[in-house]
């Protein structure tokens, strides 16, 4: 991710204010960077498979070794308990306080055996602040799983799920993504610039 960042960075005229206003950022975000990259680190160790760009943030993650998630996407300060698969795609975004729960016990089994379901979370998808996904879900691409909702079944894609149990409301999103979630993130945009104010130059 460093070589990304340097690469690409915003390089405006030495000396300037806008140069000393990006340096004063970066410095400002460099601590949060590393930790984060140290994060990704830990999580890879433990058997994660974690696809480049993405960020995680002070996330609690407990079976770190059946977590995939794909490349630029952005998990706040999420818990996420993986006693089944979890796969996360591409560009998606999870805010904070999402729970992600894929582990129940059998109420009609006289041990109260354990049950468990991978949950999918596709592309380009945005599950937001204070939501719950449990077991067995899948969430389509680009849908919107809205905040403090409880989601129990799949969502398709396009789709926007709300409340508790969640309801679909179908077609809500464009077909077209041309975004990434990490862009908007501090760590990023003191780097390659903040994607809103590029694009009202454009």
């Amino acid at each position: 991710m460093l070589p990304f960042l340097w690469k690409h960075r915003e390089k405006p005229p030495l000396f300037t204010r806008p140069w000393f206003k990006s340096w004063a950022k970066r410095v400002r975000t460099f601590p949060a960077l590393i930790a984060g990259l140290l994060r990704i680190q830990r999580l890879r160790a433990k058997g994660a498979r974690i696809g480049a760009g993405t960020i995680i943030g002070p996330a609690k993650i407990r079976g770190a070794q059946r977590l995939t998630v794909g490349e630029n996407s952005f998990i706040g300060r999420a818990e996420i308990r993986a006693y089944a698969e979890i796969k996360i795609g591409s560009n998606v975004c999870i805010n904070d306080r999402v729970l992600f729960l894929n582990g129940g016990h059998d109420l009609r089994h006289p041990a109260w055996t354990r049950t468990t379901a991978p949950i999918v979370i596709e592309d380009f998808a945005w599950i937001a602040t204070g939501a719950t996904i449990l077991a067995g879900v899948k969430v389509g691409r680009g849908a919107v799983v809205s905040a403090c909702a409880v989601v129990s079944g799949d969502i398709p894609d396009f789709a926007l799920a709300f409340g508790n149990p969640a309801q679909v409301v179908e077609n809500v999103r464009t077909k077209s993504f041309s975004y990434s979630p990490v862009r908007s993130v501090a760590l990023f945009n003191a780097w390659l610039g903040s994607p809103k104010l590029k694009a009202e130059e454009s």
